[in-house]
């Protein structure tokens, strides 16, 4: 009986420590309720007239919208009596958590407020943790979104339509936790793993901010560029869209072809990065698709304001809610910068339909476009290029970071 109750008490022990630790460390984690570290409190629900103005407000969105939350990020306000802030304020340290949620998977999802100078107030669709025993703030919103820590709250969560958490329940979610010295090295650590991606993430924002404004200067020609000699190139000429670009009318039928062809659809196409996310597979489609060619230009018709377009680099087939376009006057690759351009969103949003609007062929076609001479498209169409191979190299690296901290999430926590 010893010896099972020893090997119970190892294998447990085993448990409560992670993978990938600090080599001043060596205590087992303790597993703790959220009960014994934070005390529970629903939020406040004012009348509307009270909305918009007084002191800041912590709703849902705020939660999820954010890496950590401070009064400066907080979207709402609410005017509320003294005694309504002494009971319902945050203060540095405390934890939200988002109440209820359609999915069980969003349900209580977590975040610390860490803003030493001001307080704030929550809502009622939020639960506030309020700080009873001593941790490191930042460790415990890392901790509150692992793997682990997610499932402890989901499964604790009712409803059929809409999933809820309550203040008894967040209570008794079991939590492992390391020594303060500990959680302070870890979220150290990780924090500035995230002021990386942060920094990644604003310097990919900033090529972005300059890609559309030199666009911008191109396209209405306040930027020209020179041949090889230093001198200009000729006159922009101007004709209607549809003398410089065909769309394509080439259709695909699965059902007569039992050629497997990479399928492209809407939801394949990233919102206005010009990015490929997913292909399926033409077997799977059972309604007429328009044929592509590497190197085309596949322009989103449905909802243009979403300015989904792509310059595919295999052959196959599409959705018939996406143009096929290729260029007469023009080289593709400058067609696909001309299609991110302001003035083509402009004609490309002239639309037809209610509902569902769809850009209108017809008008777009007979629109004006001005374009320079072979020689500076290309030039324009490299000069862009070269950006968008900035912008995803840096999103590259983005994508490599947040991987490698997810790694570090899944080894560094019990």
């Amino acid at each position: 009986m010893m010896i099972k109750n020893d090997m119970e008490s190892m294998t447990k022990q085993t448990k409560n420590i992670p993978q990938l630790r600090f080599r001043e460390f060596d205590d087992v984690w303790t597993e703790e309720k959220l009960g014994t570290l934070l005390s529970f409190k629903n939020g406040l629900n004012a009348v509307k007239e009270k909305y918009g103005k007084g002191i800041k407000f912590i709703n849902v969105l705020d939660i999820i919208n954010n890496r950590y939350i401070n009064y400066a990020n907080i979207i709402g306000k609410v005017e509320v009596s003294e005694s309504e802030l002494q009971k319902n304020r945050v203060e540095y340290g405390d934890v939200l958590f988002q109440r209820s949620s359609e999915t069980r998977e969003e349900v209580g999802q977590a975040n610390v407020y860490l803003d030493k100078e001001r307080c704030a107030i929550f809502g009622g669709f939020v639960i506030r943790g309020h700080k009873k025993q001593a941790y490191d703030p930042m460790f415990m919103n890392m901790l509150l979104k692992t793997w682990s820590a997610r499932k402890e709250i989901t499964t604790r969560s009712g409803g059929s339509t809409r999933y809820n958490i309550g203040q008894d329940s967040l209570e008794v979610v079991k939590i492992n936790f390391p020594s303060l010295p500990e959680q302070q090295k870890i979220a150290s650590f990780l924090s500035a793993i995230d002021r990386k991606i942060q920094q990644l993430t604003r310097k990919k924002e900033l090529f972005e901010q300059y890609k559309k404004g030199v666009m911008q200067k191109i396209f209405s020609r306040e930027i020209r560029f020179k041949n090889e000699n230093g001198k200009d190139y000729p006159d922009w000429s101007k004709s209607a869209f549809r003398n410089i670009v065909e769309k394509s009318g080439c259709k695909h039928n699965p059902k007569l072809d039992s050629n497997d062809l990479p399928c492209i659809e809407l939801e394949s196409i990233e919102k206005e990065n010009g990015a490929l996310i997913k292909v399926f597979s033409s077997k799977d489609q059972k309604s007429i698709k328009n044929m592509f060619k590497n190197g085309d230009v596949l322009f989103g018709k449905l909802r243009p304001n979403l300015k989904k377009y792509l310059m595919p680099v295999f052959d196959g087939v599409c959705s018939s809610e996406i143009w096929v376009l290729k260029g007469k006057e023009i080289d593709n690759l400058y067609l696909f910068y001309l299609v991110q351009s302001d003035y083509f969103y402009r004609i490309s949003t002239i639309t037809s339909g209610s509902k569902m609007p769809r850009a209108d062929w017809d008008y777009i076609s007979s629109c004006p476009v001005h374009y320079p001479c072979s020689q500076e498209q290309r030039k324009i169409a490299s000069f862009l290029s070269a950006i968008d191979k900035k912008i995803e190299s840096i999103q590259s690296q983005i994508t490599q970071t947040q991987s490698f901290k997810k790694g570090l999430l899944q080894r560094m926590f019990v």
